[in-house]
């Protein structure tokens, strides 16, 4: 009989409109080989985390870098506000009480004759300092007590939720008249303590729930069937995943404690004289708003316009971190 010499039957390879071609064995074996990258050909690309993710994201929003600009140069002029004023916002003069603009004085002079830019940006200081120490304290002690309440549960969430309820019901301007009325010293701790202490309840139940949300995970769990100790759990698998959500409220929340340390010096138990500050400000130039409407109208606009960017800011990098807005 003759011999019978049979071909390789051809592969079938899909084609880019949707069909199939038949190409060679060796074609498809480099074709199913063939790293998938940019354009069909190179190495993979890396997956991305949620943090990555989240900065491409944030690069391209136009509220987080005009946000972002405003913050660093309130920052800035936080840091060196002698850089841009030069003058003592203590330095006052009586016959140039209530004055309008002048050459080196583009915002006038207040109630006291002191010069109302130097005061303005000598301001910032204080308030961003108000602001981010209470921040950074809020959150700190409200994310330990939420990990510990939310990663241990039972007696130890029982009494940290009920805890934080008698805190919520104490309005914070009435709290604040009460508490620090009693407080005679002129730095700022006594205004970063009060916020801190009825402040940490809201951060509290947003890491208590993060926490809950994140322990419910398989990975979580496989760790813990592994062997891995209450410590490691806590650092390696969970705070990392569960600190998104308390990034985005302190954000938030850092603009609000700015807007309530001026409240409460404008009500007069926050800040006092000689320390420099827009509530104070605003709170010395409300009577003659009429005469020197430009007293108030500078410190409060410094003010509308910080909370403004750290709100926006916030609310940006919410978007970014929250993976449903995807």
């Amino acid at each position: 009989m003759p011999e019978q010499h049979y071909e390789p039957e051809p592969a079938v390879a899909g084609a880019a409109v949707g069909g199939t071609v038949d190409v060679g064995v060796e074609e498809a074996g480099t074709l199913k080989e063939r790293p998938k990258g940019r354009g069909g050909s190179g190495p993979r690309d890396k997956p991305r985390s949620l943090w990555s993710d989240a900065w491409r994201d944030l690069r391209r929003n136009p509220v987080f870098i005009v946000s972002g600009l405003v913050v660093l140069f309130l920052l800035f002029v936080s840091l060196w506000p002698s850089a841009i004023a030069p003058g003592s916002p203590l330095k006052c003069d009586l016959a140039r009480a209530q004055e309008g603009a002048r050459p080196g004085h583009p915002f006038g002079f207040d109630g006291q004759g002191c010069d109302v830019y130097t005061r303005t940006v000598h301001g910032a200081r204080t308030s961003v300092t108000v602001g981010v120490l209470a921040t950074l304290g809020v959150a700190v002690l409200g994310s330990v007590l939420g990990a510990l309440a939310g990663f241990f549960g039972g007696v130890w969430d029982a009494v940290l939720s009920r805890v934080t309820d008698v805190f919520f019901a104490v309005p914070v301007v009435l709290g604040g008249l009460v508490l620090l009325s009693v407080v005679t010293s002129d730095t700022v701790w006594p205004v970063i303590g009060f916020i801190v202490l009825l402040g940490w309840p809201q951060i509290f139940r947003i890491a208590r729930g993060s926490v809950l949300t994140v322990t419910r995970n398989d990975y979580v769990q496989a760790a813990r069937a592994l062997g891995a100790s209450p410590a490691r759990l806590m650092l390696r698998h969970i705070a990392p995943n569960a600190v998104a959500p308390v990034i985005v409220v302190a954000t938030i929340a850092l603009g609000t404690y700015i807007a309530l340390e001026a409240t409460l010096s404008y009500l007069g138990v926050g800040l006092r004289p000689p320390s420099v500050s827009w509530g104070i400000d605003i709170s010395a130039a409300s009577p003659y708003v009429r005469n020197a409407p430009h007293a108030l109208l500078w410190p409060s606009g410094a003010l509308a316009v910080t909370v403004l960017a750290f709100i926006m800011l916030g609310d940006a990098v919410r978007d970014a971190l929250d993976p449903k807005l995807r």
